[in-house]
């Protein structure tokens, strides 16, 4: 029997990897989209949100990169190279669609669904895409269809997108418009009327709990992560069927004991009264830079 009080609140950072499986599984859960998987169409975008998506979906590991089209890497607004890259995952009534995936999103009605991520969400819930080419890439295609259709627009975004204002940056891209870039010239579109996932939406589907976007940011491997306050009660329906590994080795490893009910078990924090020891040293190799620097 869980011992823990009836209303429970935590803490909690997520990478941007993390936050990526998190919102992935949510997304997965969604009965729109199960039920398009399993009786009507669903195409997944390119993206490397979608790709954990396609994952969660379809039980198949996704090689990230190749999975995504435009990027922000390396410092530059990019894309990546054409011949490597996997086409997006097209299923009909559960099976592989055959043809190239804009035949299946012809044939798109009531009920199903396409998937599609962003590089910017704001406070309202706008979603921004930046657009590589000239024609409106991905977005120039669906956007019609989608809309006049009454198909569903699934947008899984991580909040490390976070801006102030989608429409107000939309209006300040533009390929042709920009003189000076770090990479390729971009525009953006704003997705409209998508249903957005993010790790608040995820916390909330899969358990059940109510959650707030406190903190952004970090260091030594925790560079674009983001903090989460949740509160809820925990019952057992609330945990998903799996869980980020991550979250899997700090309960393990953290030596302090951990509330035995489901929620907590499920996403591995320890409690805020355990002994906590200070950083020395960054914790990853990706840190390892600052060892030299005023974080010594």
């Amino acid at each position: 029997m869980c011992g823990c009080r009836d209303e429970m609140r935590a803490i909690i950072v997520l990478n941007p990897s993390e936050s990526k499986r998190l919102i992935a599984r949510a997304v997965a859960n969604l009965p729109e989209v199960r039920r398009a998987l399993k009786e009507g169409r669903l195409i997944i975008g390119h993206g490397t949100t979608n790709a954990f998506v396609a994952e969660e979906l379809l039980g198949e590991r996704v090689p990230k990169w190749r999975y995504a089209a435009g990027v922000i890497a390396g410092g530059r607004l990019d894309v990546t190279e054409n011949e490597s890259r996997l086409p997006p995952f097209a299923m009909k009534q559960e099976e592989p669609f055959g043809s190239d995936w804009v035949e299946l999103l012809k044939e798109f009605g009531r009920g199903d669904v396409f998937i599609k991520g962003g590089n910017a969400i704001d406070p309202e819930g706008n979603v921004g895409v930046l657009l590589g080419s000239d024609v409106g890439g991905t977005v120039g295609q669906i956007s019609g269809i989608v809309a006049a259709r009454g198909a569903h627009l699934i947008a899984p975004v991580g909040l490390e997108k976070l801006v102030p204002d989608v429409l107000e940056a939309a209006r300040h891209c533009g390929i042709t418009a920009t003189d000076l870039t770090d990479g390729l010239p971009s525009g953006m579109a704003v997705l409209p009327a998508a249903r957005v996932v993010t790790e608040l939406d995820a916390l909330e589907g899969l358990f059940g709990v109510s959650a707030w976007h406190i903190a952004s940011g970090g260091i030594a491997g925790s560079e674009g992560s983001v903090t989460i306050a949740s509160r809820g009660r925990p019952t057992p329906s609330s945990r998903p069927s799996s869980t980020p590994d991550r979250w899997h080795r700090r309960s393990r490893s953290s030596g302090a004991s951990v509330v035995s009910c489901e929620w907590r078990d499920a996403i591995g924090l320890v409690p805020a009264t355990a002994p906590h020891r200070p950083l020395r040293r960054p914790p990853c190799r990706g840190g390892e830079a600052l060892q030299s620097g005023p974080y010594r």
